[in-house]
């Protein structure tokens, strides 16, 4: 009697960020320890003028590659709130824009490292809040996509993930104009 063939087993699928709230809250921890070593760093660090001027100028371009995602991410989110763009079309270009968006914060985070940041300041202690709350939520906001895109097609969306995604967008708009009305401000003194 011959046995049947037995099926090679699936291959198993690794565990991703936005998979469940541990691993956004591990990565968040990681982050904020990141923050931590760059507010360190920059205490520590000197710069020369050029090299300030080089850092302003790659902070400025962080900042319109970060925050122009982020308000293109949240026009779809109008758009498909108006009834202008399907669901699926807005999560597909959310998840396109969290590589900018996040290459833009980091850019602007290694930049204010070389920018000597003024940490006495109580308004550069509340621009690294805002920085450290949207970098957080940024990460939940991975994890909004994927629930979002998990929901049934066609059915409208619940209150919980409405006010979910709601609550996303005003705290990610608030962290962002915060943080560059303080930036502003700084560069003034």
């Amino acid at each position: 009697m011959s046995a049947l063939p037995s099926q090679p087993p699936a291959p198993v699928r690794r565990l991703g960020l936005y998979d469940t709230w541990w691993t956004v809250c591990a990565a968040a921890l990681a982050a904020c320890l990141a923050l931590a070593a760059c507010t360190w760093m920059s205490l520590h660090l000197h710069t020369d003028a050029t090299l300030h001027t080089a850092a302003l100028f790659v902070h400025l371009a962080s900042l319109i590659l970060g925050f122009g995602a982020v308000l293109v991410a949240d026009y779809y989110a109008l758009l498909w709130l108006t009834g202008r763009c399907t669901l699926p079309d807005t999560l597909t270009a959310a998840a396109r824009l969290h590589l900018p968006i996040w290459t833009g914060l980091a850019g602007l985070v290694a930049s204010g490292v070389l920018l000597h940041p003024d940490l006495g300041s109580a308004l550069t202690r509340t621009k690294l809040a805002l920085i450290l709350v949207l970098t957080v939520n940024g990460l939940q906001a991975g994890l909004l996509n994927r629930r979002t895109a998990q929901h049934p097609a066609g059915s409208p969306l619940g209150p919980r993930l409405l006010t979910w995604g709601a609550a996303t967008a005003l705290t990610s708009q608030v962290c962002w104009w915060g943080a560059v009305l303080i930036g502003f401000l700084n560069s003034r003194r």
